[in-house]
């Protein structure tokens, strides 16, 4: 696969400082690369930032989405490794928001050489309660969600959003989520959706083995606390910073504090480094 279509598949956008260390930022449900508008201009001073659209999302191309091919979140995992060979990115500062921690985790354990740091934004690496765990959902929980979603898409992202977000005396917020949801095209959310939150990637985590941040939000109903507390346990070496935000979307919410977090980490001395301004 040339390096035009990847660059066109999932519409990569380059931006920053040709020479600083490279951050990746990868949305989550429902999303496209436009959540980090708040984010990549303030990153971008310091350092080369990369955003894309998971097939499917934004301006990707749709035509290379197949439901099959997408049914889990490795084949996710998979096209940010192929972003990375195509643009022979190495040392990259992975920023993953909600699911796409997940995808960043597969990734760096798959091809650990490819990375520097993982940032893991309100990560979730299993959404249904279990015995001794808490991921906020029941089973009945998830599963009333996917139906909802299947019967009434709209319906549900104006429903949803709003409460994924947090922030009710900023409605402006929600606002902005309900319509990144209603720009996804149904079937595809449909699908997104099964594999995000049917996922189940707990197993993983205690196989990464590069220097990970966990940022997580004081009040969260898509990842509560307990999901970020569990997730820095397992990754050994790891760091939490739990940011003074709400919701689930912190990096529209409480963007200052994202960036801070983000690039302070980032720009710790390593192979490669920048002072942040």
């Amino acid at each position: 696969m040339g390096d035009v279509e990847v660059v066109v598949r999932n519409n990569v956008v380059v931006s920053g400082r040709p020479d600083g260390p490279t951050v990746m930022l990868a949305h989550g449900f429902g999303c496209d690369q436009n959540m980090w508008r708040l984010v990549a201009p303030k990153l971008a001073r310091d350092f080369r930032v990369v955003c894309f659209d998971h097939v499917g999302a934004g301006r990707s191309d749709l035509a290379a989405y197949s439901p099959d091919r997408y049914a889990d979140l490795q084949a996710y995992a998979d096209d940010v490794l192929e972003i990375c060979r195509e643009l022979d990115l190495s040392q990259v500062v992975f920023v993953g928001h909600s699911v796409a921690a997940m995808m960043g985790v597969l990734a760096a354990v798959q091809e650990p050489e490819r990375f520097a740091k993982l940032v893991l934004l309100v990560p979730s690496p299993c959404y249904i309660d279990d015995e001794g765990y808490r991921g906020g959902f029941s089973r009945a929980d998830i599963e009333e969600l996917l139906e909802s979603l299947d019967s009434n898409y709209l319906g549900w992202s104006a429903a949803m959003a709003p409460v994924i977000m947090g922030n009710a005396d900023r409605p402006e917020l929600g606002e902005e989520l309900t319509n990144s949801f209603c720009r996804t095209d149904p079937l595809i959310a449909r699908s997104f959706a099964r594999a995000t939150f049917l996922s189940d990637h707990r197993a993983e985590l205690a196989k990464v083995g590069v220097p990970t941040l966990v940022l997580d939000c004081a009040q969260d109903v898509i990842a509560p606390p307990e999901v970020g507390a569990f997730v820095h346990a397992q990754i050994a070496g790891s760091r939490l910073i739990t940011l003074a935000a709400t919701g689930h979307c912190p990096q529209l919410s409480a963007p200052e504090a994202t960036v801070r977090a983000i690039a302070a980490f980032a720009a710790e001395p390593g192979d490669h480094s920048a002072e942040p301004r």
